[in-house]
């Protein structure tokens, strides 16, 4: 037996999307980090070897401008330029790649983590090392460490170490918790596994195995959707195991799964109730995707009032905004349906008081395990979240490394640093802005070569019925006085149209009513109907006008996205599909539908001119919508010419780094598999071809040059300290939207 000892800052303990990106965060800020997995790929149940699609704050485009940003945003991102059709194989190297391009980072694969020295008394203990053993290498490997990240999903390591930790449901009363039991018990949410199939161009027999269950002597066929040709995660309802111990049954509940998989290809196949002659099976899984198990206890349990209220935490570090979703405790075999879902109004907010042991010292925790009530994980367990918590616990244990403190103190002394970190380096905080001293542009004067002050989307290229109420989010800065739109009239009527403000930032649904107006329409087609309304708010913030259902009146729609403006159809009973169960139609995010609109706009001209997009949003703390879009939009762009943005000081001002955010269109709802297939490789709105230029000794000079980008950050160390009072980046070309669009620029000595 080999045996070794590794010594590193920060040790983090599982590879799935919360602690690759853990890792990545804490080696991004310059510390030493041991990424010990037990499987041979990273990524968790998003990587091949279990191929559940990574979800989070966009719900699938229910929540709006709601995609994760930061080390999530950039993996979602790349997957799209170089995985357009969802190969998890492709994804499997995407992560390996991120991971490695880290020198801080080492990575032990197929290592699997048993043992925890740890010391102390039951309320403050410190862990020394964890041990793992490298199958396949036969090492004995012993990790040493300051601070120790629990991302195993399971909590093995917390659980090892003597961290307080629940299993289970809490009673109602606990956390007076709508959605929890009267009585608190051990059931859990099951687990699943998948199958994929293709067409194999020919007759293709199955026999099924011995052990396959017919599933027509079950609950099955009642309550579940059952198609030829589904991809694997369509199937996400084979579940099962709620009701036992989902790691100390764990071979029971995947023979259970390998039973009915089979037994589900059986009918597909052999019951003549399908169309599937030629189709085969691909793949089928061989480890249970785990939903649920150990919750450690944090200095805050975050609760479904949290959630469904929205509260903003003052030690806020991450959001999500996947509903409350939670399955019954028979899975597969329920008579009921297999999920119930409840939705805030918009994204919801998590305290970094959750992501540290409220016992052992030294133990941060990410991903399913943090410290929240069964109810609210409901939630925080969908990975894309799991991975910007990573993010932010990865930030606060590279902090404590850097000064030799426990998170319970980061958050009492230091918490304002953490937060500023967490934004410079691109991560989300939903309602925080830049307040970064050392930021040389938040001094700066921003001027640019044109600017879009005139609202409006006139191309039209198919046209829409008013057949139900039809909302338009509009960014207000600082007053709207009217809009027309496009419309035909069947014959005469009235055309009526209300406009609510949206009541918090973060929220793109109806909530006050401020004002409406009413005009009446002669019969024609092609007509700019005009509606005088005037609403002048405190702040910049978006206005939701609703358009009212009128079955005589046509509206016109144009294929031109305009940032800042999304379109929604309000539907007159709940959504129901395969991918969420039941809703409830008092949810107003579910009953708002934007996806017929999904990079569309009704066409529309406002009667005033906006400040929405002018240059000074790219220094006013923002870098993503937050009532409002933040960001500098150009006019159009002329073809062969350039478009610019500038910074400039009263005095030269040393500049050795510039950190630029461009949009990518955070509504745009990215998959790294295969739910659905979004078009285009690079977001259109994307930046492309740049240069960013100082003035220097009376000329522009270039300093650093970028073409074919297509990522939303870029940070350029130059190389030489620069002496100027101006700073301009010159945009060439764009991914394909017809404008230069800029969220953030920070300039840094």
């Amino acid at each position: 037996m080999r045996k070794e000892v590794i010594k590193s800052d920060i040790t983090v303990i599982g590879g799935g999307l919360a602690g690759v990106s853990a890792a990545v965060a804490a080696a991004r800020l310059g510390k030493t980090v041991s990424l010990i997995q037990n499987r041979p790929v990273l990524g968790g149940n998003s990587s091949s070897e279990v191929r559940v699609w990574v979800c989070g704050a966009t719900a699938h485009g229910t929540n709006r401008y709601a995609r994760e940003t930061g080390i999530m945003g950039e993996l979602f991102v790349e997957n799209q330029y170089r995985n357009i059709d969802g190969n998890p194989y492709i994804w499997d190297m995407i992560l390996l790649e991120t991971v490695r391009a880290e020198p801080n980072i080492r990575l032990f694969l197929n290592t699997d983590v048993h043992e925890v020295e740890a010391e102390g008394d039951t309320d403050s203990r410190i862990i020394r090392s964890v041990t793992g053993w490298m199958m396949g290498s036969e090492r004995h490997i012993r990790f040493e460490s300051g601070i120790f990240l629990d991302c195993t999903g399971d909590g093995l390591v917390g659980f090892l170490a003597g961290a307080r930790y629940r299993i289970g449901r809490e009673a109602k009363e606990e956390y007076n918790e709508d959605w929890a039991p009267q009585v608190a018990d051990d059931i859990t949410l099951g687990s699943t596994m998948f199958f994929y199939t293709k067409d194999a161009g020919q007759p293709v027999k199955f026999i099924p195995p011995s052990f396959a269950k017919d599933i027509t002597k079950t609950t099955i066929p009642l309550k579940r959707v059952i198609r030829s040709g589904d991809n694997g995660c369509a199937y996400w309802w084979i579940e099962w195991g709620g009701k036992m111990d989902t790691v100390h049954d764990n071979e029971r509940i995947r023979d259970e799964l390998w039973a009915v998989i089979y037994g589900i290809w059986d009918y597909i196949k052999n019951s003549g109730k399908f169309d599937a002659n030629n189709m085969t099976l691909e793949w089928v899984g061989s480890i249970p995707g785990k939903r649920e198990y150990r919750r450690f206890l944090g200095d805050y349990v975050l609760n479904q009032s949290d959630i469904v209220e929205q509260r903003q935490f003052e030690d806020g570090v991450a959001f999500g905004g996947w509903s409350i979703d939670l399955h019954p405790p028979q899975g597969m075999y329920s008579t009921e349906n297999g999920s119930k879902h409840l939705h805030a109004d918009g994204v919801y907010h998590i305290p970094f008081r959750s992501l540290y042991s409220v016992n052992v010292n030294n133990l941060m925790m990410a991903g399913r395990d943090i410290s929240a009530s069964h109810v609210a994980f409901g939630t925080t367990r969908v990975m894309a979240t799991c991975a910007v918590i990573g993010e932010a616990a990865g930030t606060g244990a590279a902090l404590c490394a850097d000064k030799g403190i426990f998170p319970r103190e980061l958050y009492q002394t230091h918490m304002r640093e953490l937060q500023q970190t967490l934004l410079r380096q691109g991560a989300s905080i939903i309602g925080f802005r830049n307040e970064d001293p050392d930021d040389l542009a938040r001094n700066a004067k921003t001027t640019a070569s044109s600017t879009l002050t005139q609202l409006a989307v006139q191309k039209s290229v198919e046209s829409y019925r008013l057949a139900s109420d039809i909302g338009l989010l509009l960014p207000v800065d600082p007053e709207l006085r009217g809009i027309e739109l496009l419309i035909d009239a069947a014959e005469d009527t009235r055309l009526e149209l209300e406009l609510w403000d949206t009541g918090r930032g973060e929220n793109y649904v109806p909530h006050t009513m401020q004002t409406a107006a009413s005009i009446p329409i002669k019969q024609g087609v092609g007509q700019w109907a005009k509606l005088l309304l005037h609403w002048k708010p405190g702040a910049s913030q978006n206005a939701f006008l609703i358009i009212k259902a009128n079955e005589r009146i046509t509206l016109h729609l144009s294929d031109e996205p305009q940032s800042g403006v999304l379109v929604f159809e309000k539907g007159p009973q709940p959504i129901v599909s395969p991918d969420f169960g039941d809703q409830q139609s008092a949810q107003p995010v579910v009953q708002w539908n934007m996806r017929p609109f999904v990079r569309k706009s009704i066409c529309f001209r406002l009667l005033s001119p906006t400040h929405t997009f002018a240059p000074d949003k790219v220094i006013d703390g923002y870098h993503r919508p937050y009532a409002g879009p933040h960001l500098w939009s150009s006019a159009l762009l002329q073809e062969d010419s350039s478009e610019w943005l500038e910074l400039s000081w009263p005095a030269p001002v040393t500049i050795r780094t510039v950190h630029l955010t461009f949009n990518d269109d955070v509504n745009e709802d990215l998959i790294n598999l295969h739910h659905h297939r979004t078009p285009f490789e690079a977001i259109p709105e994307l930046v492309k071809d740049y240069r960013l230029q100082a003035y220097i000794d009376g000329e522009w000079v270039t300093v650093a040059e970028v073409r074919n980008n297509r990522k939303r950050r870029a940070v350029h160390t130059l190389d030489r300290w620069l002496s100027s009072e101006r700073l301009r980046l010159v945009v060439d070309a764009t991914n394909g939207c017809p404008r230069a669009e800029i969220i953030e620029i920070r300039v840094y000595e």
